[in-house]
């Protein structure tokens, strides 16, 4: 909806009188009720004091019903002196404001229209089928547009994939007049490792000591900034929802979420920014629904060193035992590479071998998440921070993606078996380099079965080598699974 003129008028304290015969009588800027000779009227929402005076904000309605975007407003200064500023919309005094479609329905076609919206927005050129969650409504209110095509509508708002909507639907016709995202995406201020600080300190010695501070963690700490939140003022935003947390959510309304370790709401910011860094990679690599989501996080929720994802809600939880697992970002990686997965493919893991390729992946996505700021530091070695709890050999490793194994190696054991995976896909990218890697790995995963094997999983990714890059590449991809004895 266009806005049209906004009229600033200059008065003094007696002047009364503007247009619709409206007139303010009070300091408070009262203003007239609707009535049956004029329906149209004014109602306070909101007063506010500044330095310099008082601001009287009021609602335009018409017959009761608030005008879409109709407003006016007083600014009282403390000399005295009164300026407004005039937002109103012309109504038809005959406008009829009995509604014909009931609300149900206005709000299915509304969350309709933004499912679709958001959809197509998020849509790659090669898929024509993306799941994605349906928007859900918040709320659905009689309202009136002014102007030369008033009418009555329903103004609905609905939550999706890309933040809160807006809608108008016509209350006579059922049909959308116009839909639009309302909420908006901002920048943050955060601190966090990145990746782990054994990894940006160089540092195998480095100990969790019982979460406490410690000024070798303190600078290991890096500031930056938190894109694509939605300006809440919590850590929520296009790719992220922080939805439960140890100790509460952090919140602040400048969004600023700067803490030490110590505090458990730095694991928050770190899985924000690990997450949102991951989706925008990915889709630099062209992919545009590749869990292109507000992913749940539930963060040091669970009292082990244990961390997972849940597909039955879409949830990824952190653990706190040990070192709390959000504190080294190739956990959350890796947990990330899960939820990929089961959103591009379906139910996926439903064999173990493709269990094993799952935690391969989610071992080599956090790898490749790595290299463009460990400096080539161990690389191969995974969750190096994390391990301090649980390992004594240095380096500190979870797991690695250069371990060697073949399909000899297989003792049906998904963590186990998954570096036979991990060590082909790192070879490929060690080959190809990374973002050939990364791309062909991804779009590969569109073609996988949900129980697929070792063997129809790398197929799958030759095929996609060949396609995307020709039969040099598609070769160099073969070799990787052949030396782990896969093809």
């Amino acid at each position: 909806m266009s806005k049209r003129r906004k009229a600033l008028v200059a008065a003094t304290a007696g002047l009364a009188t503007v247009s619709l015969g409206l007139s303010f009588t009070s300091a408070a800027g009262a203003a007239p009720e609707a009535s049956a000779t004029n329906p149209n009227g004014l109602k306070l929402i909101k007063t506010k004091t500044s330095l310099l005076g008082k601001h009287y904000w009021y609602q335009q309605t018409f017959k009761g019903l608030p005008v879409v975007n109709g407003y006016y407003a007083k600014h009282v200064a403390k000399d005295g002196s009164v300026q407004v500023a005039d937002g109103r919309d012309a109504v038809p005094a005959n406008l009829d404001v009995s509604a014909k479609v009931a609300p149900a329905s206005a709000t299915q076609s509304a969350n309709a229209t933004v499912t679709a919206q958001a959809q197509s927005r998020s849509i790659g050129p090669n898929k024509s089928l993306v799941k994605k969650p349906a928007a859900t409504s918040g709320a659905a209110q009689l309202a009136v547009v002014g102007g030369p095509d008033a009418r009555l509508v329903w103004n609905v708002t609905s939550r999706s994939t890309e933040g809160v909507s807006q809608s108008l639907v016509d209350a006579k016709t059922g049909s959308v007049v116009d839909s639009k995202v309302i909420s908006d995406n901002v920048d943050g201020r955060g601190s966090v490792f990145d990746p782990n600080p054994v990894v940006s300190t160089k540092n195998e010695k480095l100990t969790d000591m019982n979460d406490k501070n410690q000024d070798a963690l303190f600078l290991a700490q890096k500031n930056v900034v938190l894109r694509n939140l939605d300006g809440s003022g919590k850590l929520n935003g296009s790719f992220v929802n922080i939805k439960e947390g140890n100790g509460g959510l952090a919140q602040n309304k400048n969004n600023t979420f700067v803490y030490q370790r110590a505090n458990n709401k730095f694991e928050q910011v770190m899985v924000y920014y690990q997450i949102n860094q991951a989706q925008e990679y990915i889709q630099k690599l062209g992919f545009k629904d590749a869990n292109n989501e507000s992913q749940d996080f539930s963060v040091d929720t669970i009292r082990d060193d244990n961390s997972f994802y849940d597909p039955s809600t879409d949830m990824i939880t952190t653990g706190d035992g040990g070192v709390d697992d959000a504190e080294d970002a190739e956990v959350i990686w890796h947990e990330y590479g899960h939820a990929i997965q089961d959103d591009i493919v379906p139910g996926y893991g439903e064999s173990e071998q493709a269990g094993a390729i799952g935690e391969g992946f989610g071992d080599y996505w956090a790898v490749t998440m790595s290299v463009p700021v460990s400096k080539g530091f161990n690389l191969p070695c995974v969750m190096d921070w994390d391990a301090t709890s649980y390992t004594t050999d240095e380096p500190h490793c979870l797991r690695r993606t250069d371990t060697g194994k073949t399909t000899d190696d297989v003792d049906g054991e998904v963590h186990d078996d998954g570096e036979i995976w991990s060590n082909a896909l790192w070879d490929i990218q060690k080959g190809l380099g990374r973002t050939k890697a990364d791309k062909l790995i991804l779009e590969a995963t569109y073609f996988y079965d949900p129980d697929t094997s070792f063997a129809g999983a790398a197929q799958d990714t030759v095929q996609a080598a060949r396609l995307l890059y020709g039969k040099a590449a598609a070769q160099t991809v073969t070799d990787a699974f052949k030396a782990r004895k896969i093809l």
